[in-house]
């Protein structure tokens, strides 16, 4: 009974009945579920259109619009934003042919909105584009139930310690596989270049890994993961949150690590440039930090203790194999002599785009201090 008053109500509507109509023939038109991140900067929001005709590319899908005012995003007296299709999935609600459209966000007079951060992203990974930098990130959340609480834990008090759910196997040990699993399906399913998937050490925390992703590809893929995930925790019942922190006192937080190399990184005699570059972002710790959360490093302050496996947020740190530094690299990177590095200070709610884009104006375009420089003349 406890668990059943933890889910939605809609969840429990029957969904036999959904099926119907879901196997109604469309005639040839399509249903298109336009996707953009909100005000808030972690939010996503969609709405869905008819196309005549299944889009073929994303040139074939037209630009849109939506009320700002109701997303944090403008005011009332001029609230039309654009919505400018940027990459295009298949949709694992609706089914071929319809699709799920990622968008950014544009202002009436055309310029980004505040929080689409992918137009400097883009701008950043076309210049640096013959380095070939590939990322995977690794996002982590948390399951709660309706109520607030974490799906599964008991009504009035904790679980037992963490040790036995990391990986776990057993209803004593995990919450919410189905979620999970389907989600994985979904992903696949919509072209999502997810490639894996564990239960994390807090009971109710998972992960999925998104890549490797070259560039830009990688905020767009792991964005399309994150509305998938909550599309299908709202089928459940259930809600996924991405806070760094959701549970105070001894229980881990929730990062988004994020794996980095270069073209000349993977080559063989690689970990020189893997350390040169592990040497420009210790000098830049701040500046990293106030972009690996959406709120300056203030989120990620309640992460960053230096316990839970992770780094202290006032220090940089990085060692092969260690979980408690801010760059660990992989010891079979350190055998090799070539390979990746991994970031682990990114923030569960970060923006992609801003981590991706932050590690190549230091590590790439050579940039220093905590100001970030202007190509767009360039």
């Amino acid at each position: 009974r406890a668990v059943a008053m933890s889910v939605s109500h809609s969840s429990r509507l029957n969904k036999l009945v959904r099926e119907q109509y879901m196997r109604l023939p469309q005639d040839g038109r399509v249903q298109v579920t336009y996707v953009w991140i909100d005000g808030s900067g972690e939010g996503v929001r969609c709405k869905s259109r008819t196309l005549d005709k299944e889009p073929k590319s994303i040139e074939d899908v037209p630009e849109w619009n939506f009320d700002g005012s109701s997303t944090a995003q403008a005011e009332g007296s001029n609230s039309d934003m654009f919505l400018v299709p940027v990459c295009m999935f298949r949709d694992p609600f609706c089914l071929d042919p319809n699709k799920l459209v990622l968008c950014e966000v544009l202002k009436y007079n055309r310029k980004p909105a505040e929080t689409n951060l992918r137009h400097t992203c883009k701008k950043v990974m076309d210049l640096v584009k013959d380095s070939h930098p590939w990322f995977g990130m690794e996002q982590e959340y948390t399951l709660l139930g309706i109520n607030g609480h974490p799906y599964g834990w008991p009504d009035n008090g904790f679980p037992g310690p963490q040790g036995p759910y990391y990986c776990g196997v057993g209803a004593d040990k995990v919450y919410g596989r189905d979620i999970v699993e389907s989600h994985y399906k979904a992903c696949l399913y919509a072209g999502v270049k997810i490639c894996g998937t564990n239960a994390e050490v807090m009971p109710s925390q998972w992960e999925f890994q998104v890549g490797p992703c070259e560039g830009i590809e990688m905020g767009d893929h792991l964005w399309m993961a994150r509305f998938i995930l909550h599309r299908v925790c709202e089928d459940f019942g259930v809600v996924a949150t991405l806070d760094p922190k959701p549970m105070t006192g001894n229980w881990n937080g929730a990062g988004c690590h994020t794996n980095y190399s270069t073209g000349e990184m993977r080559r063989e005699g690689g970990l020189k440039h893997i350390e040169a570059a592990i040497e420009k972002l210790s000098k830049r710790h701040n500046y990293h930090i106030c972009v690996y959360d959406p709120r300056g490093g203030r989120d990620n302050s309640r992460r960053l203790t230096g316990h839970h496996e992770t780094s202290n947020i006032f220090e940089f740190s990085a060692g092969v194999a260690n979980r408690g530094a801010s760059i660990r690299i992989p010891r079979q990177v350190g055998q090799d002599g070539y390979g990746y590095f991994e970031d682990r200070r990114p923030a569960a709610n970060c923006d992609p785009y801003a981590v991706t884009e932050a590690i190549m104006r230091t590590t790439v375009l050579n940039e220093t201090g905590v100001e970030t420089k202007d190509y767009a003349d360039h």
